[in-house]
């Protein structure tokens, strides 16, 4: 099935359904809509005012009006024609359209435009009546969609499965290996988490708050975090599959530590970092303010788990277990 967008009257419904206190999953059943449209829908096309906040909502004629003038700024190389000749003749000349849209400053061009702008473009009927994608490197007729260009079999390859783990990372009889997640919170924070790494064996535990959920501002705090150890400190880690992770080639070029990931919608396979992830909770509930959060409290909720006895550590803490490893 084709995409389309959403019009004024899935629009009314959605306003209307909202005010009913319907679920979203409900109101994207109702309409015939994945519920993440729904969300979607909500988020860009809301109506805020911050002098009357209480009149903040989602109403389906304004919702309508906000997605046309979003179309309408997407539709510059339509609308101008000068920047429309410009971006044509570099396209003819084998430029991308990434270099076409870093130049434009450059070439004195007074409106901007991003590189998907341009691929718009080129793939919609009026770029294909001039055949400008036979321009393009990759000279596809169609464009492959925007989230599903790298599948997920490429960025999670087969051999670093969970499955091909040497035996020694299962059964915890090395030092070193870790496994690793987010912990998500409520919509109001944003995009800010806490990104929580157990190591296996003596169960020390590192928090430390991230204000994006990118995977390459996620793998260079990480990186930051676990560098200061020793190589054997930080051998590996086992993530999930969740795209917060799918930089992870960055780890083993950047600090030397190899990467593993479990089978999707297999939580229990990295059960250490489940189970830290619960006792964390205990400090850092769902509503957390993480602005809030600072270094030392972070550090002051990380040294409270670590220093709680083990009973799988014949009682000793993670941090004393985790330093006797250390100085070995």
């Amino acid at each position: 099935m084709a995409h389309t967008e959403l019009d004024l009257r899935e629009r009314r419904a959605i306003e209307d359904m909202l005010n009913a206190k319907l679920p979203v999953s409900k109101i994207a059943t109702e309409i015939g809509r994945h519920r993440s449209t729904i969300y979607r829908e909500i988020k860009r096309n809301g109506f805020e005012d911050n002098e009357l906040p209480y009149l903040d909502g989602y109403y389906g004629v304004n919702a309508q009006k906000f997605a046309e003038a979003r179309r309408a700024r997407r539709r510059k190389l339509i609308r101008l024609e000068d920047l429309r000749t410009h971006v044509i003749e570099r396209l003819k000349t084998g430029w991308t359209p990434e270099q076409i849209a870093g130049r434009l400053e450059y070439d004195g061009q007074p409106v901007r435009i991003s590189h998907e702008t341009i691929y718009a473009y080129v793939y919609s009927p009026e770029g294909q009546s001039e055949q400008l994608a036979r321009h393009l490197p990759s000279r596809r007729k169609k464009r492959r969609p925007r989230y599903a260009r790298r599948p997920r079999g490429q960025v999670f390859p087969p051999d670093r499965s969970i499955h091909q783990r040497p035996d020694h990372v299962n059964t915890r009889e090395t030092f070193g290996d870790w496994e690793g997640d987010l912990m998500i919170f409520e919509r109001a924070q944003g995009s800010m988490n806490v990104a929580s790494l157990v190591e296996r064996k003596t169960r020390f535990a590192v928090l430390f708050r991230n204000n994006d959920r990118s995977s390459t501002h996620l793998m260079n705090k990480l990186m930051d975090v676990m560098e200061p150890l020793p190589q054997p400190a930080r051998r590996s880690i086992t993530f999930d599959r969740g795209f917060e992770f799918r930089e992870w080639r960055r780890l083993q070029s950047g600090i030397g530590t190899e990467s593993w990931f479990c089978d999707p919608q297999a939580p229990w396979q990295k059960g250490s970092i489940e189970n830290l992830n619960k006792r964390a909770r205990r400090y850092l509930p769902r509503d957390t303010q993480l602005a809030a959060l600072s270094n030392r409290n972070m550090k002051a909720i990380c040294d409270r788990l670590n220093g709680t006895p083990r009973k799988c550590l014949g009682w000793r803490t993670p941090t004393e277990a985790f330093k006797e490893e250390i100085l070995r």
